[in-house]
């Protein structure tokens, strides 16, 4: 059950910790006045499954979105798992392509919308970025998961988990940013 749900023992540890950070204000969250948002960028560790997965599941409902890793290798293929799990959910993923914090060009109006508390911290401590608006994605999952553990490299029944979770979160995450829509 720990490894279909949470990926692994230390994923379900990071979820029980990530809401007490949330909930006390130690998330190094900063909401945005929702009425700014015009594109949502989404971030995790790799951009080859949680984040690459977001990004085409809002464009596909119409939204104008970005996304970038932060440990990652620009122009690596979104991981062979995730792309087969999003061809399951309905998504293409086959065509995307990661993205490097360090490549990554900020806009005005852009939300980073991170999968873990400590992205949160690491963005939060980037000069280039911590100025910007930045949440974690989980905070429109039902229920709530602040922490959307990374699926690499674990079980199938997992990486199905997390890329459901994320498309769920991801239809919510519309209604609340309506400046994100493509005209």
């Amino acid at each position: 059950m720990i490894r279909r749900n949470f990926g692994t023992v230390r994923g379900l540890v990071r979820l029980c910790l990530s809401y007490p950070q949330l909930m006390l204000g130690f998330s190094a969250s900063r909401r945005p006045d929702p009425a700014s948002v015009t594109r949502l960028v989404f971030v995790c560790q790799g951009n080859i499954c949680r984040s690459a997965f977001a990004d085409v599941a809002a464009r596909r409902l119409g939204l104008r979105t970005a996304s970038f890793g932060l440990s990652t290798t620009t122009g690596r293929a979104a991981h062979p798992l995730a792309i087969a799990t999003a061809e399951a959910l309905g998504h293409d993923l086959s065509a995307h392509r990661a993205i490097d914090l360090a490549d990554y060009v900020p806009e005005e109006g852009d939300l980073l919308l991170a999968m873990e508390v400590r992205q949160l911290h690491r963005l939060a401590a980037d000069p280039r970025v911590r100025n910007l608006p930045r949440l974690l994605l989980g905070r429109w999952t039902r229920p709530l998961m602040p922490h959307l553990h990374d699926p690499y490299g674990l079980d199938d029944r997992y990486m199905a988990q997390c890329l459901s979770r994320i498309d769920h979160a991801i239809t919510r995450l519309a209604v609340s940013f309506p400046g994100a829509r493509l005209s």
